[in-house]
């Protein structure tokens, strides 16, 4: 079945929460593992058809924002949603009441149990109102990106489209490129502050109403932190500081003398990595880039063959970047279908190439995942996800000449001095939502002042430009959907990237070892947390004194002896 004739059909909550009110009773008079568990399979089975209806219904809102059928389809789910949370909660406590919560995890693992404790923790039918109110902000907030229309020489472009022209050769188109890009958000800062501003005081509303002095420590269970701490993240971002900032900094002015640019560079100058341009797909039509992208599954193994064989045959993913597409992409899974979903804006970019390694390193890891029981094991946390996508993007180095053509080492050197680069930006907005969630009585300019005090700190190297003046206010944070919709989801990226660098230390000596290694950590999908399933595959974990510093040293010494000549 392919996606698009996939038949949806609205899920009823009311009738859903019935249903699960009939399991649950049927749950607790259970007199045998035997019986309890074949309730638990079956909540597992309408688990699936509804999980799966709902996520459609998403992805099509994505896929077109002003689709007046999947906008109401949506809206209903963000307030009933929040409704079906109270008999969630009841399942998940007769789960860990159950007399036969030690032949669960026997038969399947122990790390549901703590998933399930996480869960209550995150919820009180006290804070309902919040969560639709949240939900609708959210779904506002994602409408009004995915609106954006930008004018630029004569023509309308959304974000996405922008992105080439934001990253020209050409210094004055460039530089015009990021005013009418400026000029955009800047029409828009009242209704984004708005936003922000409801949605802080409601989370820290939730975070108060559930015992905790703010928002924070739900932020943490919401995101379903199964192995870390608020602490093991501050001690990160004091690493980040010490050990990536400085090595970051010698990139970025090697890239202002590389093209010639002043140092700290302004944002449009930050955006050129080459003189004579940024790499670039080639062949750059999307059907090629598909069909390469297959070729390198196909000679990677036999397991990702398999699985972009059925992805793409099925058609279940929407790449192409459309007037009122959601922006950014993102993979999920329709489970009742045993598919991921590959949602992406293609832009002409080298990030196209990015999306078949990405967002399909997701879709692999959730292919080889399909059949773990229960389903919400099925993907571990959100950090340890990244891994699966990050570490993906660099398996395809062998294959860049295919991808990239001429353009394959600059390809290569950007890449690897992009992950480093990135790591400070990651950590900055993570920090900065922590500066956020701690005070949230700020006004929106202070918040704006935050944003400026600490991107001084993790990115030194670029400087206001008054001609830019939405993002010279302190409001680049602005444009980051997941400081807006999924707060604390950042950090994870950073984490990831520390253990991504590992297997680009050991794709460079052994690319089949370091294969072994990636399949032994995918494999186990949600079964284990993010620090053991990182211990059972042989890595070190971003929080182990020393991991990162030793990551960025070898990547930097990389790219310090990495030719350049020929590339300007």
């Amino acid at each position: 079945m392919k996606f698009s004739d996939i038949e949806y059909k609205r899920v009823n909550i009311d009738e859903l929460a019935e249903e699960l009110e009939k399991l649950i009773e049927s749950f607790n008079s259970a007199k045998s593992f035997d019986e309890a568990d074949e309730v638990f399979l079956e909540f597992e089975k309408r688990a699936s058809l509804s999980e799966s209806l709902l996520t459609v219904a998403r992805i099509r809102n994505d896929i077109n924002t002003v689709d007046e059928f999947y906008e109401q389809e949506v809206a209903y789910y963000d307030a009933k949603i929040p409704e079906l949370m109270g008999s969630l909660q009841k399942w998940n406590l007769a789960l860990l009441k159950s007399p036969f919560r030690k032949d669960f995890a026997e038969k399947y693992n122990s790390i549901m149990f703590l998933n399930k404790e996480i869960q209550i923790k995150s919820f009180s039918p006290a804070i309902i109102e919040e969560m639709k109110q949240e939900n609708a902000l959210s779904t506002e907030y994602d409408k009004l990106i995915a609106g954006a229309k930008v004018e630029f020489e004569g023509k309308i472009y959304t974000l996405s489209q922008m992105t080439p022209f934001t990253q020209s050769a050409d210094d004055e188109r460039r530089r015009a490129a990021w005013k009418a890009y400026d000029a955009w958000f800047m029409g828009q800062r009242e209704a984004l502050d708005r936003i922000y501003e409801q949605m802080v005081k409601l989370r820290d509303t939730m975070g108060k109403k559930l015992g905790h002095p703010n928002y924070i420590q739900l932020g943490y269970y919401r995101m379903m932190r199964n192995s870390y701490t608020k602490e093991d993240v501050e001690r990160f971002r004091e690493a980040v500081r010490s050990y990536i900032v400085p090595i970051a900094t010698e990139i970025k002015k090697a890239q202002a003398e590389r093209i010639s640019a002043n140092y700290p560079m302004s944002y449009s100058d930050n955006a050129l990595f080459f003189r004579s341009g940024n790499p670039k797909p080639n062949p750059s039509e999307p059907e090629e880039i598909l069909k390469r992208g297959r070729e390198f599954y196909h000679e990677l193994s036999d397991e990702t063959a398999k699985f972009i064989d059925a992805l793409l045959d099925r058609e279940f993913l929407d790449v192409l970047s459309r007037e009122n597409k959601s922006s950014g992409g993102y993979c999920t899974y329709l489970d009742e279908y045993k598919s991921p979903f590959i949602f992406a804006n293609f832009n002409g970019t080298s990030h196209d190439i990015e999306v078949i390694t990405h967002e399909a390193g997701h879709a692999f890891a959730s292919y080889l995942g399909k059949d773990i029981i229960p389903s919400d094991c099925r993907w571990p946390t959100l950090e340890a996800c990244e891994v699966h996508s990050m570490s993906m993007e660099f398996f395809s180095w062998p294959w860049a000449e295919r991808f990239f053509s001429e353009d394959a080492k600059k390809f290569k050197y950007n890449h690897l001095a992009g992950s480093i680069t990135f790591i400070p930006y990651g950590t900055l907005v993570d920090h900065f939502q922590h500066s956020v969630y701690e005070k949230p009585e700020m006004t929106p300019a202070e918040r704006n002042t935050e944003w400026k005090r600490l991107a001084a700190i993790y990115m030194p190297w670029i400087r206001d430009d008054e001609e830019l003046e939405f993002f010279s206010e302190g409001r680049f944070w602005q444009k980051q959907t997941h400081i807006y919709s999924r707060p604390f989801y950042y950090i994870d990226y950073c984490l990831a990237q520390t253990v991504a660098l590992q297997f680009w230390a050991l794709i460079q000596e052994d690319k089949d070892k370091a294969w072994e290694k990636y399949m032994a950590y995918s494999k186990k999908g949600g079964s284990m947390g993010f620090t053991e399933l990182l211990a059972q595959a042989g890595l070190s974990s971003p929080f182990e004194p020393g991991t990162l510093k030793s990551v960025a040293e070898k990547a930097a010494e990389y790219l310090k002896n990495f030719d350049l000549n020929q590339i300007k």
